[in-house]
């Protein structure tokens, strides 16, 4: 089967497409041809460090499917051959990754049928930075009706999500973007866009809640971006990052506020409950490039980049 290996770790050149074996479904699990797949930024970090995370090249990568389920292994009642899916596959481990191919194998508890409405290449941007949107959203930070949050980096993969999950949740959505992606954040429904090379952000989230602060707050750029949201929070408030926490956060205690940090769990439930807003309207993809296989390599120097709009998906086989 056609797929894209990275063949040792480094730049977006370790990137080739060779033939490899087809794979199996074993006891469990399901074997699914592969539609559509994305790039994320996970999948960057692996190509370019995958050793320091246990991987050994050559290593086939990718972090999102959306496919048609080709056989079920033993066991297997849920699901049968033709149905359509989507999921994120592990990360870690054997049998991880493995989206950059026409073929991959997934524990069928973790995969979950595909959103009818979307195209399989929209779905396939949404596990991954869909989930853990949700994720933090609604589980870690459980926003509430009426509640303000701020939602740091609210135009990209991750980000885009997160705003409109906050307005499902019925909050006062305040996100950040750099001043190409303005338009973007009203789009998704954010209630003020804030241009954060210019913007400061602390004042306008203080000024639009009266002093109170923000209720809940959602990190998806990293860096300090939660030791200068500290002041922004209002006492008892919550914050999550997906990409750690830098700085001194000293001043959390005095407020009394809580951090949590968002790494993805595989499951089947958060897939269907997301699948619930994507059919109800209240949540789609931000696509904003749609590639073939061939051409990750340009999708992995957009990511390496770390600016973007949206998700940019791989599209690995012509029709489901």
């Amino acid at each position: 089967m056609r797929a894209v290996v990275a063949t040792r770790f480094g730049g977006p050149e370790v990137l080739e497409e060779r033939e490899v074996e087809r794979p199996a479904a074993g006891p469990g699990e399901l074997l699914v041809r592969v539609v559509a797949a994305s790039a994320n930024p996970i999948d960057a970090k692996f190509r370019a460090a995958g050793e320091s995370m246990g991987l050994e090249a050559p290593v086939v990568l990718g972090a999102d499917v959306s496919g048609v389920v080709e056989e079920v292994g033993a066991g297997v009642e849920e699901f049968s051959p033709g149905d359509e899916v989507y999921y994120t596959p592990e990360i870690f481990g054997p049998g991880a990754n493995g989206a950059y191919a026409e073929y991959h194998v997934v524990d069928a508890d973790i995969a979950a049928p595909k959103p009818p409405s979307l195209s399989h290449e929209e779905a396939a941007a949404v596990p991954l930075a869909g989930g853990t949107a949700y994720e933090a959203l609604v589980r870690r930070l459980a926003v509430g009706v009426g509640e303000t949050v701020l939602i740091h980096g609210g135009a990209g993969g991750v980000g885009s999500f997160a705003v409109q999950i906050a307005r499902a949740c019925g909050a006062r959505v305040i996100a950040t973007a750099g001043p190409e992606n303005q338009k973007t954040l009203e789009e998704l429904g954010a209630d003020v866009a804030l241009d954060y090379t210019r913007d400061d952000v602390t004042g306008a989230v203080l000024e639009d809640t009266g002093g109170a602060g923000a209720d809940a707050v959602f990190d998806t750029v990293g860096g300090e971006t939660v030791a200068r949201s500290i002041e922004a929070t209002a006492p008892f408030g919550r914050m999550a990052t997906i990409l750690g926490a830098q700085g001194d956060l000293t001043a959390m205690y005095m407020k009394n506020q809580a951090l949590y940090g968002v790494l993805l769990t595989r499951e089947r439930e958060r897939l269907e409950e997301m699948t619930i807003l994507i059919e109800r309207g209240q949540m789609r993809p931000l696509v904003d490039e749609v590639l073939d296989l061939g051409e990750v390599a340009r999708a992995h120097q957009r990511l390496d980049s770390g600016h973007g709009r949206g998700k940019i998906v791989l599209r690995v086989a012509r029709q489901a």
